[in-house]
């Protein structure tokens, strides 16, 4: 089966040939923590959910805040199928530029045990919303150069006193929503 795999390190896109097998996906990352995401339309991406922890390099496709090595499969329901995305067309999709603000809290956050990718609730209106921690790094990003300090400053308050980080992304989540209106 035709796949894309993706290494941030040299910025090269690869067709490779796999064989999907029950254990293929963790073989490719030696981990078996892997992340799914969907933010590629009938795609999935694949990364190492150790990636963070080990430092591994930031990127973005599309928007979505990707670390270290990716491996790209078709996604049909929940069935893995060939890639469909040409890595021409993939690579226009791919930014290695990452900011200042994320570069400084992907480091904080590094230490710590935090998945980017795991969802948590908030409420809005009466209404639960799933969020994860990539979602508030993006919100947070988009915000004003005091609000970004404002969010790193504590964050580092919380890592300092060995509070839960987890907790922290969280609040930071709710109130973003609540200043949405």
């Amino acid at each position: 089966m035709k796949a894309l795999a993706l290494n941030p390190q040299t910025q090269e896109i690869s067709e490779i040939d796999i064989e999907m097998k029950a254990n293929t996906v963790y073989t490719f990352f030696s981990s078996i923590l892997i992340d799914e995401l969907e933010s590629i339309n009938e795609h999935v991406i694949y990364t190492d959910a150790n990636a963070l922890s080990q430092k591994k390099r930031a990127y973005f496709i599309g928007e979505q805040l990707v670390l270290g090595d990716a491996l790209i499969l078709g996604r049909f329901d929940f069935d893995d199928m060939e890639v469909k995305i040409p890595k021409e067309e993939l690579s226009t999709l791919i930014s290695y530029e990452v900011n200042d603000f994320y570069q400084k809290v992907l480091e904080l956050l590094s230490s710590t045990d935090i998945n980017l990718y795991r969802t948590f609730e908030v409420e809005k209106n009466g209404e639960k919303i799933a969020l994860n921690a990539e979602w508030v790094l993006y919100t947070f990003n988009i915000a004003d150069e005091r609000t970004k300090e404002y969010f790193i400053n504590e964050l580092q308050k919380v890592l300092n006193a060995g509070e839960s980080v987890e907790a922290y992304v969280q609040k930071m989540a709710q109130l973003a929503m609540n200043a949405a209106g």
